[in-house]
């Protein structure tokens, strides 16, 4: 049987990206192991393609605040002795970094990457057993895609399939959600836009949900919320029961940020908000109706957002 260990780490976007390099990883090896490394808040997720053997849980982002604790040191050592348990036919580095080709290094197996003209941090190239070239600028999904194929010995082609079948997590009812959070504050749209959305949709009598991650992001939502009658803010979940939140929404609007992406893998009805970043890059990708509005540097009016859900329901 041949062993695959996939190397990605983070952001939740990038995670999600990588889903159909492995979907397709399946089709060509359908005998296959195929193991994951993913830091610890993706896992679940991770865990809910039917193509993943096993997942292998770091936690770098937890380690770095707490760098001198015993516990991290504790927690280090027994994530790199699951890295290293078993030996891998293949290990594919797809994150392109120096912290994942490090965590690569560590596994026991022929590692391949990106060669120094194809990576983000071109240092993690010189890891790797086998360095494959990969075009800069196209699109996540197909730098995954490509450099899996090269990596396994087949050539990628066809459409992109996440893994992910939406009528398995959820039945799908009436409700919209708004992703407004972001990391980056620059990919944020303004609440006033928010809310004149949010109050467009109310007053079609559109039920409206508004998650969030983290405290500011909770009270962005409560703010949001505080003008919109349909408006509820859910409990702070899973990210595999914010898949299932996502799987029974009517649509999604979204800005570029993680949970966006998971609802094109979702095949749910999306209108995707760009304001700082480029949508030929890292824009949303799927099967279901989906439109996207703004730019790099270009921010969006409400109206326009709606104009484009409006189009995209039909």
């Amino acid at each position: 049987m041949v062993a695959v260990l996939f190397v990605k780490t983070s952001s939740l976007g990038d995670v999600i990206h990588h889903m159909p390099a492995v979907t397709e990883a399946r089709r060509h090896l359908p005998d296959a192991r195929l193991s994951w490394v993913v830091e610890e808040d993706f896992a679940p997720l991770v865990r809910l393609h039917p193509a993943v053997d096993e997942v292998i849980a770091v936690a770098s982002r937890r380690w770095r605040r707490t760098p001198l604790a015993a516990s991290t040191w504790r927690d280090i050592a027994t994530a790199a002795q699951a890295i290293a348990h078993a030996r891998y036919d293949e290990i594919i580095d797809s994150q392109g970094l120096l912290r994942s080709a490090l965590i690569a290094r560590r596994a026991r197996g022929c590692r391949h990457g990106y060669d120094w003209r194809s990576i983000r941090e071109p240092v993690a190239s010189l890891f790797y057993n086998v360095r494959h070239t990969v075009p800069r600028q196209a699109h996540a999904i197909q730098r995954n895609r490509l450099l899996t194929g090269a990596a396994l010995g087949y050539v990628s082609a066809g459409s992109v399939d996440y893994g992910l079948a939406r009528a398995k997590l959820a039945r799908p009812l009436d409700y919209g959600i708004l992703f407004h959070a972001t990391a980056r504050p620059e990919k944020e749209w303004p609440v006033q836009s928010w809310i004149s959305l949010g109050q467009a949709l109310a007053a079609r009598g559109i039920p409206l949900v508004l998650p969030w991650g983290t405290p500011a992001e909770r009270e962005r939502s409560e703010r949001i919320a505080a003008s919109i009658p349909t408006a509820r803010i859910p409990e702070r979940q899973r990210l595999d029961d914010t898949a299932r939140l996502i799987a029974g929404a009517a649509f999604v609007v979204g800005i570029d940020t993680g949970l966006m992406h998971l609802a094109a893998a979702l095949s749910v009805p999306l209108v995707a908000i760009f304001t700082a970043s480029r949508p030929d890059l890292t824009g949303p990708v799927g099967q279901a109706p989906m439109a996207v509005v703004g730019g790099e540097g270009e921010i969006p009016t409400a109206a326009k957002v709606v104009a484009a859900l409006e189009r995209i329901r039909g």
